[in-house]
């Protein structure tokens, strides 16, 4: 008898018979104690996290057939089959990464290379506006520097942190409102005045917040005792006097070209400081020409509509979608006192001449098409860095989208994402971007001047299937293309507010000359329009009722493509505004 107990270590592990059991025991093991860690470790969460409970089953088999590995390679016969069948293995898998990796990487060079045959580029640079000399450019004024050199140089290098001035003068901030967090509440929505909506503003709700706010600060002048409502709310605008005049002058400049830094590796993170600014300049300018109107001073509102236009324009040439939401937005806000006027007829034949030269330089039609080039160039370029950097997909996938949706990094992303070919992220990029080029590019055709909302639904449609089908990669969409079709939405509704409001100055003008109104639209072009503006949902004319008591009913068919009789849908909400996808957008008065 050999009483010299043999080393179990150096047997070679016989695999036939055993293995399918301690594999089964060894995931059951494995199971067991990751769903104990997870709940142990947070027992308040309402949910389990699946993802990481599977990554530690993974985990905890994986050591077992380590173990079993070393086990079973104490055999010369062995290791020779371990090796050879690795060698196998990785063969396989390098041919697989490359066989993936080329076919994801030509297709999407195929179709890039189709687009730029097309005049279709889908890189950011190809969109960039050129630069302009400093002595023609209305970005480098003195008062346009102070909307964005808190944070910006004037080559568009960003300041850091702790060299920025915190006393720095950004004089193009001049809301109507108080930067003070203490001031007395004010409605905006119930003052301010909503044209499409059929509001006027209400000068006196704004005399009362001025005059409640002297009570605790004197950010705006008002008089010892209140005067006329419109009076009252000019002195308190005087304060921004000195801004406007040195707006009104460098608005003069030919060309505008911001410093926007476009090379940024990350075009998501692009800086741009000034489009708060302008915005506010619009707001301010929105109620000093209602003002004006109130206060008898047709021609300074005018002005100041102007102005206010002309400001959204500075910014048409940028590729980059916010840009364009936010001049869609400031020509809105310069349409009330337009409203108003027109209503109250205020304005001059000579004054709506000029009107209507101001709104006919306003197009949103190249907008669209620039800004979703500029989306296409932020996607190539947002997938270029993380083919780079595989770690970016966690800070967008925890960015929100467009409707606030938090797309959340899960576990099984993080692995993921760090072990697919680079081929299945450039199929994926090109998933994204054809939907762009099928469907919502082509919604916007500037030669009959028309959007698609079918094409635009059928774009949304595609968007939802692609980002819930079974997949690894369905997030890319879902981040880059989410909400797409409500931007089609708001350019669509931003030409047609145009159009509404340049028909509605050539009816203006037919009753300075006639005494009423006409009958149709027909009578109008070409002595008071050169053309009337069609719908640009359908092509066909803009609906028009002239009735009894003197005013008249002006509208689109909508997003809906139905035509509502004039009814307008109002979202709900503490602030409500219009619901786009319902009802008809509608230019119309108030009965007096």
């Amino acid at each position: 008898m050999n009483d010299n107990p043999k080393n179990t270590l150096n047997k070679p592990l016989k695999m036939p018979g055993t293995f399918a059991g301690w594999l089964v025991a060894a995931v059951g093991a494995s199971f067991f104690i990751s769903l104990l860690i997870v709940v142990v470790v947070d027992p308040r969460q309402r949910r389990l996290d699946w993802p990481l409970v599977g990554i530690g089953t993974a985990g905890g088999t994986i050591v077992f057939l380590g173990y079993v590995l070393v086990r079973w390679l104490c055999s010369w016969r062995n290791l020779v089959r371990f090796i050879f069948g690795a060698v196998c293995v990785t063969t396989a898998v390098a041919l697989f990464y490359a066989e993936e990796d080329w076919r994801g990487r030509h297709a999407w060079r195929q179709f890039a290379q189709a687009c730029q045959a097309k005049g279709e580029p889908l890189d950011l640079a190809s969109a960039v506006p050129a630069r302009v000399p400093d002595d023609q450019n209305f970005a480098m004024t003195p008062i346009v520097f102070t909307s964005y050199g808190a944070l910006l140089t004037r080559d568009g290098q960003l300041i850091p942190s702790a060299q920025r001035d915190r006393n720095f003068a950004e004089r193009m901030r001049m809301s109507p409102e108080s930067s003070d967090s203490h001031a007395p509440a004010f409605d905006e929505y119930e003052c301010s005045g909503h044209w499409a909506g059929g509001r006027f503003t209400k000068l006196e709700g704004w005399q009362n917040y001025y005059r409640r706010l002297a009570a605790q600060t004197n950010e705006f002048p008002v008089p010892a005792q209140p005067g006329s409502p419109a009076g009252d709310v000019l002195l308190a605008l005087s304060k921004y006097d000195g801004p406007i005049a040195e707006l009104r002058a460098a608005s003069q400049l030919p060309a505008a070209r911001y410093p926007v830094n476009y090379d940024s590796e990350s075009p998501w993170e692009i800086y741009l400081p000034h489009l708060a600014p302008l915005k506010t300049c619009a707001q301010t300018l929105r109620l000093r020409s209602v003002a004006e109107l109130q206060d008898s001073q047709p021609q300074q509102a005018l002005d100041d509509v102007c102005l206010g236009l002309q400001l959204s324009d500075k910014v048409r040439n940028e590729p980059i979608l916010i840009s364009h939401l936010v001049r869609i937005a400031m020509v809105q806000l310069m349409l009330q006192p337009v409203w108003e006027g027109l209503a109250q007829h205020r304005w001059s034949e000579a004054q709506l001449v000029t009107l209507d030269a101001e709104l006919a330089t306003v197009d949103f039609f190249p907008g669209y098409r620039l800004a979703l080039h500029g989306e296409l160039g932020g996607q190539s370029g947002e997938m270029a860095l993380i083919r780079r950097r595989p770690q970016r997909i966690f800070d967008l996938m925890n960015m929100t989208d467009r409707n606030g949706n938090n797309t959340g990094a899960s576990a099984l992303n993080e692995v993921t994402i760090h072990v697919i070919p680079d081929g299945w992220l450039y199929q994926s990029e090109l998933r994204s971007e054809r939907l762009v080029m099928d469907d919502y590019l082509p919604a916007a055709d500037a030669s009959s001047r028309t959007f698609s909302p079918d094409l635009v639904r059928r774009g949304d449609a595609a968007v939802v299937a692609d980002s819930q089908a079974p997949g690894m990669l369905n997030w890319y969409v879902r981040i880059m293309l989410q909400g797409l079709g409500k931007v089609a939405t708001k350019f669509a509704y931003g030409q047609t507010a145009v159009n509404l409001a340049r028909t509605a100055v050539a009816l203006e003008r037919y009753r300075l000359a006639h005494g009423e109104y006409p009958e149709t639209l027909d009578p109008l072009a070409p002595r008071f329009i050169p053309s009337v503006p069609l719908d640009v949902i359908g092509g066909q004319p803009l609906k028009y009722h002239r009735q009894t008591d003197g005013r008249f009913l002006l509208y689109s068919i909508g997003w809906n493509e139905t035509d509502d009789g004039g009814k307008i849908v109002v979202e709900k909400g503490s602030t409500p505004g219009l619901d786009l996808a319902q009802g008809d957008w509608v230019w119309a008065y108030p009965a007096e």
